[in-house]
C-alpha cells in the first residue's frame, strides 16, 4: 500500500467522523501484516500530528478536530490490546501531558508503546497540579518523569516542576524526559528547561530511553530556574 495515499484516506475518514471507514483502513493495514506498534507509529502518530498542525493554523474546523481526535482515541484503545508485550525493564515512568484531548491522545500513544516495551507506566494525563506530581514521583520512586505532548501554555509549569524536583531532591536519580507537542515545534526548548532526554515521537522515545537511560543534565547545563535564582541572589 502506498503510504501517502493511505495516510490521506485515513485523515479524511477521521475528520469527517467516518467511524466504519477509519476502522476499515486500520483493518487493511493489519491484514497486510503490519504489527500494532507500527500502526501506531506510522499511521496514528503522523495523522494526529498533521491534524494538530492544521488546527493550530486555523485550517481545520473545531468539528473536524473533535471528530478526528475522539475517533482516533477509540482506535488507539483497540490497538493497545494488539501490542506485543516485552519483558519487564524494571523501570517506572510517570507520564503527564497537556490538558487538551489531542495532547492526552499523544500521551496515551506514548504510554501504550512504553508499556508494551516493558516499562511500568503511570499515565496521569494533563491538568494535575505540580505538587501532586512531585508527591507521586516520590511515593512511587519513579525512574523517569515523562512530559509528552505538552502545550505551549503548560511550559512555564513544566519549568517550575523540573525546578522543584531538583530543589527538593525527590528521587535524585530521576531521569526527566520530554517530547511531542510544543517540544517538537520549539528547537532547544527541551534543553532549556533542563530535560535529560527528548524525542519527537513515541518510536524515537523508546529508542532514546533504552539507549540513554543513564543520561542526566548536569547542574551547570540546566537553565531552568537559573534566572529566578540569580534575581533572588541580587535581591538578597
Amino acid at each position: 500500500m502506498h503510504r501517502d495515499a493511505l495516510l490521506e484516506r485515513f485523515f479524511n475518514a477521521l475528520i469527517s467522523g467516518d467511524r466504519p471507514g477509519a476502522r476499515q483502513i486500520v483493518d487493511e493495514v493489519l491484514d497486510a501484516n503490519c504489527p500494532a506498534d507500527k500502526v501506531i507509529s506510522r499511521l496514528f502518530w503522523p495523522t494526529i500530528e498533521h491534524i494538530q498542525n492544521l488546527y493550530r493554523a486555523d485550517q481545520l474546523s473545531n468539528l473536524a478536530h473533535h471528530y478526528s481526535t475522539r475517533l482516533l482515541r477509540n482506535l488507539a484503545d483497540q490497538m493497545q490490546m494488539r501490542l506485543e508485550q516485552k519483558p519487564s525493564r524494571n523501570r517506572k515512568v510517570l507520564l503527564t501531558c497537556g490538558p487538551d484531548e489531542a495532547e492526552e491522545l499523544t500521551g496515551q500513544l506514548a504510554a501504550d508503546m512504553l508499556e508494551a516495551d516493558g516499562y511500568t507506566v503511570f499515565f496521569v494525563g494533563g491538568g494535575v497540579a505540580n505538587d501532586e506530581i512531585v508527591s507521586a514521583v516520590g511515593e512511587m520512586q519513579a525512574d523517569v518523569l515523562l512530559v509528552f505532548g505538552a502545550a505551549a501554555s503548560t511550559v512555564p509549569y513544566t519549568r517550575l516542576l523540573i525546578d522543584n524536583l531538583h530543589d527538593i531532591g525527590v528521587c535524585p536519580n530521576l531521569q526527566i524526559a520530554v517530547g511531542g507537542g510544543v517540544f517538537n515545534r520549539a528547537e532547544g526548548l527541551a534543553e532549556e528547561i533542563g530535560a535529560d532526554i527528548w524525542a519527537r515521537d513515541p518510536e524515537e522515545l523508546i529508542q532514546v530511553m533504552n539507549e540513554q537511560r543513564g543520561r542526566r543534565m548536569t547542574s551547570d547545563q540546566r537553565t531552568v530556574g537559573r534566572k529566578r535564582k540569580i534575581k533572588e541572589g541580587v535581591a538578597a
